[in-house]
């Protein structure tokens, strides 16, 4: 298995251990209080202790080769991409930062980019770009990827966040 791989084995079972802990605890707690009040008030907060569970253990699902495709379809037209560059350059920089929204979601890119920076020089592969010619292609990918999450607001059940 590959360094990249396990950090993405590792980065997906992290998130699914924070759901399920988040909502393990959630229904443990909204099923405690709700105890106080009978069956009823059980019930009800052990469904109000999921939903808060769940929300704070955010599962962030990436579907990369879509994201792969996109980029190999888009990259060329990205104001930072130098004038006969190959995918082959920018690609890696585009799937680090895919990595890294899928690693920490509730993080800013500003947060990371220091980590980011230091993890280029495994993650570049043989792309020709050094940091702070990837950095915006990492970015690109990153806030694409976090102004597509709709950030989920309890019992919204249209999902408008309303």
């Amino acid at each position: 298995m590959s360094d990249t791989t396990d950090k993405k084995a590792a980065g997906t079972g992290a998130a699914l251990g924070a759901v399920v802990g988040g909502v393990s605890g959630g229904m443990a707690a909204g099923a405690a209080v709700g105890g106080m009040t009978g069956p009823v008030g059980a019930a009800v907060g052990a469904a109000v202790g999921a939903v808060a569970g769940a929300l704070a253990g955010k599962i962030v699902k990436v579907d990369e080769a879509a994201e792969v495709t996109y980029w190999r379809d888009n990259y060329s037209n990205r104001p930072y991409v130098v004038t006969g560059s190959s995918y082959d350059d920018y690609g890696p920089a585009y799937l680090h930062g895919i990595d890294a929204y899928s690693r920490y979601p509730d993080r800013t890119f500003d947060e990371i980019e220091p980590e980011l920076s230091r993890d280029w020089r495994t993650a570049r592969g043989h792309s020709s770009l050094d940091w702070e010619n990837a950095k915006p292609a990492t970015r690109d990918a990153w806030q694409r990827l976090s102004d597509r999450v709709e950030r989920p607001v309890p019992l919204d059940t249209d999902r408008d966040e309303c």
